[in-house]
């Protein structure tokens, strides 16, 4: 039995996030698919995630002991740690991602849980798992001119790869808010490309 992490960070209610039918789309296919696994969902704007104070750098950077594990900040570390996949639903906002999943990413970027220093440089402890990032973008940035521009799922691939994790998946509607653009023909699309990758995820 695998664990998934399904990670929400959008501040729209449900029903009027583009990127929840896609991401929502997605988890539905997976329990079919893998009924006996665990879906663990972290909606970000639900939690108590802040940016990081100063007295919070101690606990990140300091020894962890047995008592870590329900600390306000580092339970977040651990928990992300000890999944077995990873499904990131963030729309692009101003060409990167929303910025509670920042500094959610900066809850769980601690030293001796999810990554480690060495001799050699850092090395990730979430080897061997797995994440899709699904996200609705205005315009195009996936490739040609746009693709320059295009910040967050660029930085979530490059984190996730520090942390061990390289087996990455992304999942996007682009131009859903280009004038005459067909959106919901685009959101059909992107949810059954989800629903087809969900099937081997």
């Amino acid at each position: 039995m695998s664990k998934v992490l399904y990670i929400k960070a959008n501040v729209k209610p449900e029903g009027q996030s583009k990127t929840f039918r896609i991401s929502d789309s997605f988890i539905e296919e997976y329990k079919k698919n893998n009924p006996n696994d665990e879906i663990i969902t972290l909606d970000l704007y639900k939690e108590n995630i802040n940016f990081l104070k100063g007295e919070d750098l101690e606990v990140v950077f300091g020894p962890k002991n047995e008592e870590s594990r329900n600390h306000p900040i580092l339970k977040y570390a651990y928990q992300f740690v000890e999944v077995d996949k990873y499904v990131i639903a963030a729309p692009m906002w101003n060409l990167n991602v929303p910025a509670i999943l920042k500094a959610y990413i900066d809850y769980v970027s601690v030293t001796g849980i999810t990554f480690k220093y060495t001799e050699n440089g850092p090395v990730g402890l979430c080897q061997g798992k797995k994440a899709v990032h699904i996200v609705s973008r205005g315009g195009s940035y996936s490739e040609g001119a746009g693709a320059a521009f295009e910040m967050g799922d660029r930085y979530l691939r490059t984190i996730f790869g520090f942390f061990g994790t390289t087996d990455f998946t992304t999942i996007a509607a682009e131009n859903v808010d280009v004038i005459g653009e067909d959106v919901e023909a685009i959101l059909e699309n992107a949810i059954n490309k989800a629903q087809a990758i969900a099937k081997e995820f």
